[in-house]
């Protein structure tokens, strides 16, 4: 009896709990058919289009530009000396410090001169006498009281004896040892107290003295750039200033070409070895820059004034074995233009072949697009051009400075 009381108020539980679990799923499955699909609401939703990509673009210029060759050359002072003894003794005293700034005529060496000293004396006392026995002779030959051979042999002995005091005089002059020119002398070779010799073709090499002011430089024309060099020279399409034909030279610490000079002679063959033919050229050297030995770059101009189609060095790009630049048309569509290169002036790029005078070209940004897309295009800003500060060259300028 206690059994069928409790079996009534559970199948009363149950029923409400099926109730309820019918209600929430009719309530769920009405929710699901009431919501849309994402099958159906794609086709009325379409995808966003990204906007044309931003680039920077310039027209090609068009100015008149001279053809130049780049040669590599060396610097030389246009006057070299090394300075040698011309007498043999000890080595007494050294006047000068080395790197010193010296001037034609300063005694930078002094050889002890007490042996030349008293050979002078020497032969001062030989030549005096003979010329007083030269001159007795003529009195006596005029009294006839010698033959004339014996007053012809005094006369030599009184010439040979004025040579004597003139040689004797020489090597003392020849024991202070001077500047021969102008310029920057090197360190003393031989120091003070070194026995130097002066005999010819063995003379001791004391030290050696560079000229200051415009110096040379020595550079290599190859055959073909010489050929047409001189062809344009005798149709006078080469450009010259006061009959000079112009040089510009930078070196390795310097761009653009800052130094302006002139050539100043060629050699008078060509070198069957390397087919080329060495011309030397002048510069001015007045901030003393230009020290012998320095390697240069030196430019020539090997074409007259002709119009040119000039692009930035940004808007080239490289495609293996060929250069290429990226044009925008009228449509805003990007093209590719394959191009051929000539020099570089004023900081562009000679253009060649593959642009025309108005095109426009992408100049920043070749990175983000491809041929045949459509771009946004920005013009570049105008700027003329500057040549960049070189403040790591005016530090080594003042380096060499302080040395010396």
């Amino acid at each position: 009896m206690t059994t069928m009381t409790q079996s009534a108020p559970t199948r009363r539980k149950r029923r409400t709990l099926a109730i309820s679990a019918g209600v929430l799923l009719a309530a769920a499955v009405g929710l699901f058919f009431a919501l849309p699909s994402k099958t159906d609401a794609a086709p009325n939703t379409a995808p966003a289009t990204p906007p044309a990509p931003k680039v920077t673009v310039a027209p090609v210029e068009q100015q008149l530009v001279t053809d130049y060759e780049e040669l590599t050359g060396h610097v030389d002072a246009t006057e070299t000396v090394e300075l040698r003894a011309r007498v043999s003794g000890h080595l007494a005293e050294v006047h000068f410090q080395a790197g010193q700034l010296v001037q034609k005529g300063d005694v930078l060496f002094t050889i002890d001169p007490r042996w030349y000293k008293a050979q002078f004396d020497l032969a001062a006392a030989r030549a005096d006498v003979a010329a007083r026995e030269a001159a007795r002779a003529e009195k006596l030959l005029a009294a006839s009281a010698i033959s004339s051979e014996e007053a012809e042999a005094r006369r030599a002995a009184a010439a040979e004896a004025h040579a004597a005091l003139e040689t004797a005089k020489l090597d003392l002059e020849h024991t202070e040892v001077r500047a021969p020119i102008s310029g920057r002398v090197s360190r003393a070779i031989v120091t003070a107290g070194n026995l130097v010799s002066g005999s010819p073709g063995n003379a001791t090499l004391l030290t050696t003295i560079v000229s200051v002011g415009d110096a040379y430089v020595y550079a290599d024309i190859d055959e073909s750039t010489l050929l047409k060099f001189n062809r344009l020279t005798r149709e006078g399409r080469i450009l010259t200033h006061n009959g000079r034909i112009p040089a510009d030279l930078q070196l390795s610490d310097e761009t653009g070409f800052p130094r302006h000079g002139y050539i100043e002679s060629t050699d008078n063959r060509v070198n069957p070895a390397t087919g080329s033919l060495a011309v030397r050229l002048v510069f001015p050297n007045d901030d003393g820059a230009l020290l012998p030995g320095l390697f240069a770059r030196v430019r020539l101009p090997v074409s007259a004034p002709q119009p040119a189609l000039l692009i930035s060095e940004r808007a080239i790009g490289t495609d293996q074995s060929q250069k290429f630049v990226l044009a925008v048309n009228r449509d805003n569509t990007v093209a590719y233009r394959t191009v051929k290169l000539g020099s570089t002036y004023e900081g562009k790029r000679v253009v060649r072949e593959g642009l025309q005078p108005g095109d426009t070209i992408i100049v920043n940004g070749l990175q983000r697009v491809r041929p045949g897309m459509t771009v946004t295009p920005e013009p570049q800003a105008l700027a003329s051009y500057t040549a960049p500060a070189l403040p790591a060259a005016a530090k080594s300028d003042s380096k060499l400075a302080s040395l010396r």
